[in-house]
Formats: structure tokens, sequence, C-alpha cells
């Protein structure tokens, strides 16, 4: 993927240019460098002064050529922060959601049932099966993030956005969660951008690393 960013915040200028292929883009830098105005822009759910965007084959975001596709349309899994889980769904209700959207699950059964045997499957990988009737409420933080990860991929996306995935859990928990990371790294070979302030998040997950400051890349 391709991104050249301009945005303004209240302090300063995001102003960031990066490409790359495969595996993972790790953005590192302190809380308020811009990192997660980054990932926004790159989803759709904020839109740039100025710059491109492309994910995979697909220019997404062009200020000049006014193109601007929006956020259901770009095939992007996020994982927020907070996991944004639905309290009233249990978690298998959470795992799918993303995927009801996709027109080969409304409109082709035979696609339907694979797309739902695919989310089986993302559920087995990750260790969640046994939870599905659990609501978030029920679960554990290192669960939530399992069920949030699992939800952000069984849509298959092209690029993958995580946001400071790992900062809600206890270092034991951390510890776990880490190799599973790494599983999924292995496993599903999905591009991704994950931002962090954790310099040894950095180097174990980063195929590339960038850190920004005040909306600058500055190494």
């Amino acid at each position: 993927m391709f991104f050249k960013i301009q945005k303004k915040l209240d302090h300063f200028m995001v102003d960031i240019e990066y490409g790359f292929e495969q595996g993972v883009l790790v953005i590192q830098g302190e809380s308020g460098a811009g990192k997660t105005t980054v990932l926004n822009c790159i989803s759709g759910l904020v839109m740039p002064e100025s710059g491109s965007i492309k994910i995979g084959e697909r220019i997404v975001y062009d200020s000049d050529k006014k193109i601007n596709i929006t956020t259901r349309e770009r095939t992007v899994g996020y994982l927020f922060q907070n996991y944004a889980l639905f309290p009233n769904m249990n978690v298998y209700q959470n795992v799918i959601y993303g995927m009801k959207n996709k027109k080969e699950y409304k409109e082709n059964r035979t696609e339907r049932l694979a797309l739902l045997e695919y989310a089986d499957y993302i559920m087995e990988t990750f260790g969640i099966a046994h939870l599905k009737k659990k609501h978030p409420n029920q679960i554990s933080g290192g669960e939530k993030q399992r069920v949030a990860l699992s939800r952000a991929i069984v849509s298959k996306p092209e690029l993958l956005l995580l946001d400071e995935p790992f900062s809600a859990l206890d270092q034991k928990t951390k510890e776990v969660v880490y190799q599973e990371f790494l599983l999924f790294k292995k496993e599903f070979s999905i591009p991704a951008v994950l931002i962090t302030h954790n310099p040894e998040e950095s180097r174990m997950f980063g195929d590339c690393r960038i850190l920004m400051k005040e909306g600058k890349i500055i190494g």
C-alpha cells in the first residue's frame, strides 16, 4: 500500500508519506504524535486535506483526482484501541458482523456458508470458539482482543489497521497475545499497519518501522 497524507490537527500538521507491499508496518510514537489520525485517514473515517492513498492496486483517496472511496468499500479491517465490541451481541455475532455487509453473504447461499465456515476457522485459530455465546462483559481483556482481531479479518480485508492493540492488556496477557499475533502474521499474510508507543512491540512485529513525532517521520 501507499499513503501520502496531509491533515491539519489542532497544534500541528500531519504530513507523512510511506509505501510498502507486504508484512507489518509499525508506526511508533508517543501519544499525540498523529498516529491514529494516519489510520483514520487510511480507513476513510477521516478525510485528509490533501494527498493520496492506495490499497493494493486501488486508489481509495486522491485529492487531485477527487477520489474518496467510502470506508465500507475500502476493504480494510480495523482493530480499535478499545476493541469496539457490541455489548448487546454475543462473541459469534460480533465476529460475523462485518461479513454480513458483503454482497456474496447477502445474495449467495453457498458463499454465505463458506464465509461462516471461514469465521469458524478464524475463531478456532484464535482459541475463542468456546466463547461463541458469551457477551463482551463476560470475557477477559485478552479474549476481547482476540474477538476484535477475528472480526477484523473474517471479511478478508486487503489491509489490516491496528491501533495500540496490546495497550489495554496486563503483562501476563500480553505475552500470550504477542505469540498469537505472531501466529496471525505467519498464517494470514495480510498487510497491516500497527501503531504503538512501545519499542519492544515495534521490534517484535515490524517488518518495516517508522518513528513519528508531531505528524512527521523522524526515523
